[in-house]
């Protein structure tokens, strides 16, 4: 059974609709003129309309119009005794489903319908399924159901729906380019691109030819034009990710495509227009940075005009079973076993403080589920840093905190180059591993070195590391 409007100034007419589709078992309703149809319509949405064209009042045709503007899906078949090409051009071109010239045969009609309704079912279905997977979708990914993640839900829901900047902030490992996704799958968006990019693993140079794009014989290499990710992005989204690793000419170039709304190629004279959304992301504290000068005011305000911040999996623990469950699932499916997890393995994962946060908990049940023989995940087959993780162990009394006190700012910017220098010197000046054991960008790593005056070391560490090789062979 259908909703059914039918829609002519002349009564027998209707009333001979009405019986027809009544007697086929849909819901019909009936309209003298086109105001009185729009009017039904706002009331209880119709799932097909058949609309005589000429009328007083309001004719078909604008009858059409109007009602695209709130049902777009609504199957619309038109009626009339003076068909031109012209009005059924126009009428296909408002979206009508078919065209009937009066007087007809009614089981011509009929059948017009019919399939004017299997289009329309075929529509809502296709729709419905796809919602339902984007739900889906979602829920895979990000899992928990605290209070503080069902606050990040209720925001993802509510911002998709916006074509506002978003800033997605948390610690690293948090999950923010999954939020950052679930935001478009949930957006009109969702048919167009969703283009991620890691703003902290690129140079300023690269980081602009893949956003912008560049043209022939921009640079050496380039040996035809090629489009950035913002138009590749058209329609759609970009996720910048570490935005706040951005070099300060970067930022000024960014600044001006989110006010523009254009981008210029490297090496292009023309700037082309886009319609990109775009969310960011970045783990560092860009309030901070911004006193500091090392992210511009005026970006930070307009990366950040809804800002989202994911809670650390220390501050959500009771999400930490739901998350082993899904993780042991998801690694059991991909190499065929069956485990459980015993209590001693839980208690040890629910009590540990998961500094990498979500990240972390995900590679410690892939190497569990590796390591382990038994049908059961045992506390063996955890890292020692979590069986042997007690949170009562450091207590300010033994944290070497002296009792007159400290100057707390010194004391971590000697702590932090402390270990800038240990990492140096444990890789022999590499910085890619110094920044892989840190759990930092290269480009973070570099910011830091120079902060501290420390760079000019890693040439040294590097030269040492290789006279010892050479001694050594």
């Amino acid at each position: 059974m259908a909703n059914l409007l039918i829609v002519d100034d002349e009564p027998g007419m209707r009333q001979l609709l009405s019986h027809v589709f009544g007697r086929a078992g849909h819901a019909v309703r009936a309209a003298e003129n086109g105001s009185k149809a729009l009017e039904l319509l706002r009331q209880a949405p119709a799932d097909l309309v058949i609309s005589d064209v000429k009328m007083p009042d309001m004719n078909g045709i604008e009858l059409l119009r109007r009602l695209r503007e709130f049902l777009p899906d609504a199957a619309v078949v038109m009626m009339t005794a003076f068909a031109t090409v012209e009005t059924a051009r126009e009428a296909f071109k408002l979206g009508a489903d078919d065209f009937i010239q009066k007087p007809f045969d009614v089981d011509e009609l009929k059948l017009i319908v019919e399939k004017a309704l299997e289009r329309f079912r075929l529509l809502q279905e296709n729709r419905a399924f796809r919602r339902a997977q984007r739900e889906r979708g979602r829920l895979d990914q990000i899992i928990g159901h605290s209070q503080k993640m069902q606050a990040v839900y209720q925001m993802i829901e509510t911002v998709a729906q916006v074509q506002s900047t978003v800033l997605i902030t948390g610690e690293s490992g948090t999950g923010k380019e999954m939020v950052a996704r679930a935001i478009h799958n949930l957006s009109p968006r969702v048919d167009k691109p969703f283009m991620p990019i890691n703003c902290g693993a690129f140079t300023e140079t690269l980081l602009e030819s893949e956003l912008f794009g560049y043209t022939r014989g921009a640079f050496t290499g380039a040996t035809a034009n090629r489009k950035g990710l913002f138009e590749a992005a058209d329609k759609g989204t970009i996720f910048l990710d570490e935005v706040g690793e951005m070099s300060p000419t970067m930022q000024v170039k960014l600044l001006r495509v989110l006010q523009e709304r254009k981008v210029r190629p490297v090496g292009a004279h023309e700037e082309t227009s886009v319609d990109t959304r775009v969310i960011a992301a970045t783990n560092r504290d860009l309030a901070a940075m911004v006193k500091q000068g090392g992210f511009r005011e005026d970006l930070f305000y307009r990366v950040s005009v809804i800002p989202i911040e994911l809670p650390p999996l220390r501050e959500r623990r009771e999400d930490i079973p739901e998350l082993v469950e899904h993780f042991v699932q998801k690694f059991c499916r991909q190499t065929g076993r069956d485990l459980r997890v015993s209590e001693r393995a839980r208690e040890s994962l629910e009590a540990y403080a998961w500094h990498g946060n979500v990240r972390e908990l995900e590679h410690t049940i892939e190497r569990a589920v590796a390591l382990e023989r038994t049908d059961t995940i045992q506390p063996e087959s955890l890292p020692q840093s979590v069986t042997n993780y007690n949170p009562a162990r450091v207590t300010p009394s033994e944290s070497g905190l002296p009792e007159e006190g400290l100057n707390l700012v010194a004391h971590l910017e000697h702590l932090e180059k402390t270990y800038l220098l240990e990492a140096l010197r444990r890789t022999g000046g590499n910085q890619t591993r110094a920044a892989e054991i840190l759990h930092l960008s290269v480009r973070s790593l570099r910011h830091l070195l120079d902060k501290h005056g420390i760079r000019s070391m890693t040439a040294q560490l590097r030269s040492d590391a290789a006279g010892r090789g050479a001694s050594e062979g």
